[in-house]
């Protein structure tokens, strides 16, 4: 399975972005789906998940009540929409799939797309 994760950029802090995840292949809807972040000298670390049928979701609790997750099987799709961004937001986001839920864990990921680039400047 390929991903591509796109809708990066750069932006106001306190602006939106959403982030798109796009799937090669119809068995995505077979998989929950992960996002996740790296900032520049920090560790990856979990944003959010949504598990298959788009009706269970989990996020960190530094994005709580600012970006949701949502998801659109029949377009291969999950989206990452990023509300009231901070600048400690900035970072390479990347979406994953996984059979397994172990979020906020990502050991249960199998597939990791190429990330995208978000700059929050202040």
């Amino acid at each position: 399975v390929q991903l591509q994760a796109s809708g990066g950029g750069l932006v106001l802090a306190g602006g939106s972005l959403r982030l798109s995840c796009a799937a090669s292949e119809r068995t995505f809807m077979n998989y929950h789906v992960g996002w996740f972040r790296r900032a520049p000298g920090k560790e990856r670390e979990f944003v959010g998940g949504i598990n298959r049928s788009g009706t269970t979701g989990s996020s960190a609790d530094s994005v709580k009540g600012r970006f949701i997750i949502s998801r659109d099987t029949a377009k291969n799709m999950v989206y990452l929409q990023m509300n009231s961004l901070k600048p400690e937001d900035t970072a390479v986001y990347y979406c994953a799939l996984g059979r397994r839920w172990t979020f906020p864990n990502s050991s249960g990921m199998d597939y990791w797309g190429k990330g995208t680039q978000v700059t929050v400047s202040s």
